[in-house]
């Protein structure tokens, strides 16, 4: 069994913790941190754990093996590092950090001090998408010809609330590409390879925003397939979403949004569409599934499903975004 600590108790730890109940049983809750001591009690009450007011008195107190950051990117640095020191296994809430220095010396010293490190990123358990990348290599809808990617975010907006930390590009990193959009970014890389290059133009349309609530962008593929990736924050009615669309010489896959969202494949064997799997089960799993591979690969030394180094990828494609958008030209990934 492997006892872990929540640190941060806000509306993800609700999901991570609905997770674990439901698809990690190696994993026991023995500790709750959050600098609201009455918010990690009240999930400490929910799981007989713990309860910090920080992570500093957790690590020097409490009764685990294993942490779950889930907290503002700017701290992520930071927090590693002191659970790194402590020998703790660290379960890393996405992005890995804020900028691309901070990211890499996270990395070295999980390197050099052979530390447990995983990236959480859920879209790489996302059932449709995993099915979506063995079907194009099973050549059903031929080579790929183009895609497309599209991240709505509902705006919640309730006048009473503080501004939220997502809000500063210094904590945050940027704006939806860098934090909510990496969730589609990733499944492009799943599906399509790594990402070469980037063109892409942004716009900041919430008040109080610093970075940018909408991004458009073109991606240019290693293989030269070119794709496009949009992400809008906004509280505006929205019709159907797709989240992804896949276009081939032989057809077409498209992975569908919402409560009846499907993946379906277009062929000439089905020219109106052939539905494969429900979206939206492995979608709400993969929170569980994430947490149950992490403590597998602590407990048991099993193989990550995405080792944390391949979480760059997101970090540094929304970093060459933004490069994208000051200099009005195509940039560089990995340079």
């Amino acid at each position: 069994m492997l006892k872990m600590a929540l640190v941060g108790c806000g509306l993800i730890a609700r999901a991570h913790l609905h997770g674990i109940r439901n698809h990690a049983p190696d994993v026991k809750i023995t500790a709750t941190v959050d600098s609201d001591l009455q918010r990690a009690r009240s999930m400490a009450e929910e799981t007989g754990a713990e309860a910090f007011d920080s992570l500093e008195t957790a690590l020097s107190e409490g009764d685990f093996d294993a942490v779950d950051l889930m907290l503002p990117h700017d701290v992520h640095e930071n927090a590693c590092m002191a659970c790194f020191e402590a020998g703790k296994a660290v379960l890393l809430e996405k992005p890995i950090a804020n900028t691309l220095a901070s990211a890499e010396r996270i990395l070295a010293v999980a390197r050099e001090s052979n530390a447990k490190l995983m990236v959480a990123e859920q879209a790489q358990y996302w059932t449709d998408v995993i099915k979506c990348r063995e079907l194009i290599d099973n050549g059903v809808i031929g080579d790929i010809l183009t895609a497309r990617a599209y991240f709505f975010d509902r705006l919640v907006v309730d006048p009473n609330d503080p501004i939220p930390w997502r809000y500063s590009i210094k904590r945050s990193g940027g704006g939806i590409s860098i934090d909510g959009g990496a969730h589609w970014i990733r499944p492009m890389r799943m599906m399509l390879g790594e990402i070469e290059s980037v063109f892409a133009a942004t716009e900041s349309l919430i008040e109080n925003m610093e970075g940018e609530s909408l991004a458009h962008a073109i991606f240019r593929f290693e293989s030269g397939v070119l794709a496009s990736f949009q992400a809008l924050k906004s509280d505006a009615i929205s019709g159907p979403i797709e989240d992804f669309r896949i276009t081939g010489t032989k057809g077409e896959l498209i992975t569908e949004r919402g409560r009846n969202g499907r993946l379906m494949a277009y062929t000439s064997e089905h020219p109106k569409g052939q539905e494969i799997m429900s979206s939206v089960a492995g979608k709400a799993a993969s929170y569980g599934v994430e947490i149950d591979d992490f403590a597998k690969h602590v407990l048991h030394g099993r193989e990550l499903a995405a080792e944390p180094e391949y979480a760059l990828g997101e970090l540094r494609t929304a970093l060459a975004m933004y490069r994208s958008v000051e200099s009005g030209t195509w940039e560089k990934v990995w340079a």
